[in-house]
């Protein structure tokens, strides 16, 4: 057995796909979440196999000849764009002697790089462990039961056994974490739910430019940088629309081809943003080669945690790179609007996309005027909650508001306050 490196960034990659070698576009995204994890690239393996060897994944030909190039370029680690299992990752590492790593174990590494908030490391900690859970191998030999024999009889637990116990003991402790700062964010969102402040959640593939969208209409400064995954950790801004109204925007980690599922099932509580939100922004990348796939791979992750059934609409970004750059807002035969075409990189379009979240956001937003006595602070405080007030001023004994509030904020506190209609105080004000 090998002595496994602690270290090591110049590595081989290695892409093979059923049927048909992988096109340019995946080995492109591939060298891209490579290079983003931080390694040097000595080569590229590319190719075709029918079924996976139960062994090796690739054929025992193909695997001689990577350890040759092991050999020559110094390479200290193997890459693999597929998903291998625990046995065939040993034994690679086995016939390679050098460490090997799959597609997941390359995605977990970057999101751990990626991570910054105390919830983010929680959640990308709790990934690797449940994936690292599988890949425990007998390698302390010395501490294993003994069959038989005086004085060779080892402890009552094997390596194994305690290395299995330990992660369990921490996934469960990172798990009980989670909850707590899951109950923060359901807080959050009721209130918001209160105050009638829609979430409108920024989704799509990486580096399709979510976040250069999300600086260009929010004015925040977050990070920005052409690689996979710059940014990890979920940001809300609020978002100011015309008439004073004003929806939060949430801008979440990217998707990508194969996102692994530990991953998707650890940040389940980070992407309850997008399950609550209002209004998804599917934002495309209308100049990639590979769009209509990336298309489909962002709709399947957002069916798998539940958002399907959230209002969508297309943002066709980075249009400055398109022969036709006009910016545009298409709709569908009854008139609802399907697709925004936009550069957030010029600014242009970015005023039909406000138009168009304040048209889905509020398509019933009224605007009323609402005489409250002094003596009614809790009415006042609700006017201020369940919508938007626009201005307002003393007049003798009473307020004068103007609100801007959705229909069935309005209904709900004409229901409760009657006196809104000029009738006597509820006493359930009083």
């Amino acid at each position: 057995m090998f002595e496994r490196p602690k270290a090591g960034e110049n590595a081989l990659l290695v892409a093979i796909q059923p049927d048909a070698p992988p096109d340019a576009e995946v080995l492109s995204e591939f060298r891209a979440l490579s290079e983003s994890a931080g390694a040097n690239i000595a080569g590229l393996f590319s190719g075709a196999r029918r079924q996976p060897d139960s062994q090796l994944y690739i054929g025992r030909g193909k695997a001689d000849e990577i350890k040759a190039a092991i050999a020559d370029t110094g390479a200290e680690l193997v890459i693999f764009n597929n998903a291998l299992s625990p046995a065939q990752e040993r034994n690679l590492e086995r016939h390679f002697e050098c460490r090997v790593l799959d597609r997941t174990g390359l995605i977990l590494d970057i999101f751990a790089q990626r991570a910054r908030s105390f919830e983010g490391k929680l959640q990308v900690e709790l990934a690797q462990l449940k994936h690292l859970s599988t890949r425990l191998i007998r390698g302390w030999t010395h501490l294993e039961r003994q069959k038989g024999g005086i004085g060779l009889r080892g402890p009552g637990e094997t390596q194994l056994e305690t290395d299995r116990r330990l992660i369990n003991t921490r996934i469960a402790r990172i798990h009980r974490r989670l909850e707590k700062v899951g109950s923060q964010r359901e807080q959050g969102r009721r209130s918001r739910g209160k105050a009638d402040i829609p979430t409108v959640s920024l989704v799509g593939y990486t580096n399709a430019g979510k976040s250069t969208l999300f600086n260009a209409i929010t004015g925040a400064e977050v990070y920005v940088r052409d690689q996979l995954f710059a940014t990890l950790d979920p940001t809300l801004r609020r978002l100011p629309l015309g008439n004073g109204a004003e929806a939060l925007l949430a801008d979440t980690v990217g998707f990508v081809a194969d996102l692994p599922h530990e991953l998707v099932a650890a940040f389940r509580s980070t992407l309850q943003e997008t399950v609550s939100a209002r209004l998804l922004l599917h934002v495309i990348d209308a100049a990639g080669a590979n769009r209509d796939a990336c298309i489909a791979e962002v709709d399947r992750v957002i069916a798998q945690i539940g958002a399907d059934q959230v209002r969508q609409i297309q943002v066709y970004n980075k249009i400055d790179l398109l022969d036709d750059p006009r910016p545009r807002i298409e709709r569908d035969a009854q008139g609802e609007i399907r697709r925004v075409w936009l550069s957030a990189h010029s600014g242009e379009g970015l005023d039909l996309l406000l138009r168009a979240i304040e048209e889905l956001c509020f398509p019933e937003q009224l605007r009323r005027r609402f005489q409250v006595p002094l003596r009614e602070g809790r009415l006042r405080a609700l006017l201020y909650a369940n919508g938007k007030v626009l201005a307002e001023r003393r007049q003798g004994e009473d307020w004068l508001l103007d609100v801007s509030l959705s229909r069935a904020n309005l209904q709900r506190l004409l229901k409760l306050y009657p006196a809104l209609h000029g009738q006597a105080p509820s006493k359930r004000f009083r």
